[in-house]
């Protein structure tokens, strides 16, 4: 039997508006090819070299769902915690990510709503000190 590494438990009442908390990793081709075959994304930008070499980014790139699920990742484990259960969320692709970049996911608490339990946050991930993706999520705390 293994052991199960519990997270801390969301409580909505000891959140405050511009709590932040951030996940960063490297983009492996591993990771691409993982996602490729779970998503079924597999777009030739992400997957096929001679392709992307003649594309607008010159290079095979991340797809931008792999950035964006770093936010679920957060959300579930770090702000606002396990418990909690991603009920919106809205993106804007900045810029491109390429295999071997760094990619820092970070989401910071804009709105808290104890009436409903639900909680507004930034989202947002940089490579390299500029942005790759804004938005917006929402989470409700039961």
């Amino acid at each position: 039997m293994s052991k199960e590494t519990y997270f801390p438990i969301a409580e909505i009442e000891k959140l405050e508006i511009g709590m932040s908390a951030s996940y960063a990793q490297t983009i492996t081709e591993a990771d691409i090819t993982i996602f490729a075959g779970v998503s079924g994304d597999k777009n030739p930008a992400h997957v096929n070299e001679e392709y992307a070499s003649a594309s607008r980014y010159k290079k095979r790139i991340a797809h931008g769902m792999i950035s964006a699920s770093f936010f679920s990742g957060i959300l579930g484990t770090k702000l606002p915690g396990s418990g909690c259960v991603y009920a919106a969320q809205n993106l804007i692709f900045k810029r491109a990510v390429y295999i071997g970049e760094t990619v820092t996911a970070t989401v910071t608490v804009t709105d808290i709503d104890l009436r409903t339990r639900r909680v507004k946050l930034s989202t947002v991930c940089v490579v390299k000190k500029k942005k790759v993706i804004d938005g917006e999520a929402e989470v409700f705390i039961p």
